[in-house]
């Protein structure tokens, strides 16, 4: 089983947008067995893959001991799971600040190991202590970041943070090429993977479905494929 966290310190640069569709290439690409989980408590993910309303027991995982297994949805997509968000988590920072329990997180991904191939991490935005439990349990970071200098402070940011590019995989998203700004940034790192600005992404949150459920041939789909493929070549290699 590999964990991969789905991260950024900035909002609104497409992470939910990242997980939902690496988690539906993992199913139903690469015939994974695969769980979402979503940790942030906007259950941005959640709404895309499930028209169940959240129930305001996400929090109960840690809070009160619950098995994470009576909390997983399936989803319409065969081999691919969830386990939702729900406002409650709104408290989970402070809860693992009063438990003191730095890997509570990753004893609990330890306890899903023996169902599921690959698990992703939805985290919210910000350097929390959800993040840093998420951080410390990943195989590999994926940071979505926009083409532009203040995502990329960021992004340079977090590798202070963390002092290693080890084991993060920068992702350029929303790339529109035929800005000068953005054309120049991706030529800046031309090994990051980049997903391009579509209007297909734009209707994932109509049709609650990641792309290569409604738009297989799309550029949209074919970029999101790619990066999940190199996200198996980079996990099929011992660790580093």
């Amino acid at each position: 089983m590999a964990t991969i966290a789905i991260y950024s310190l900035k909002g609104g640069v497409g992470k939910t947008t990242l997980a939902v569709n690496l988690a539906w290439s993992a199913a139903a690409q690469s015939a994974r067995r695969t769980l979402l989980w979503d940790l942030d408590p906007q259950a941005a993910s959640s709404f895309l893959l499930t028209s169940k309303k959240p129930k305001g027991d996400a929090l109960s995982i840690f809070s009160k001991d619950a098995a994470p297994d009576k909390l997983i949805r399936k989803t319409a997509t065969q081999r691919l799971d969830l386990i939702a968000a729900d406002a409650s988590l709104r408290d989970l920072d402070l809860l693992f600040h009063e438990l003191d329990k730095k890997k509570r997180l990753a004893k609990l991904l330890d306890g899903l190991s023996k169902d599921y191939d690959r698990i992703l991490l939805d985290c919210p935005p910000g350097l929390t202590e959800t993040n840093k439990q998420a951080m410390r349990a990943a195989d590999l970071i994926v940071v979505p970041v926009i083409p532009s200098p203040l995502s990329q402070r960021a992004f340079e940011e977090l590798i202070g943070y963390l002092g290693t590019t080890r084991r993060v995989l920068p992702v350029h998203v929303m790339v529109d090429r035929r800005r000068r700004l953005h054309g120049d940034s991706v030529a800046s790192q031309p090994n990051w993977p980049a997903i391009p600005m579509a209007s297909v992404i734009e209707q994932m949150s109509v049709r609650r479905a990641a792309v290569g459920e409604f738009a297989a041939n799309s550029p949209a789909a074919a970029a999101f494929a790619g990066l999940w493929q190199e996200i198996e070549q980079w996990l099929a290699v011992p660790a580093r």
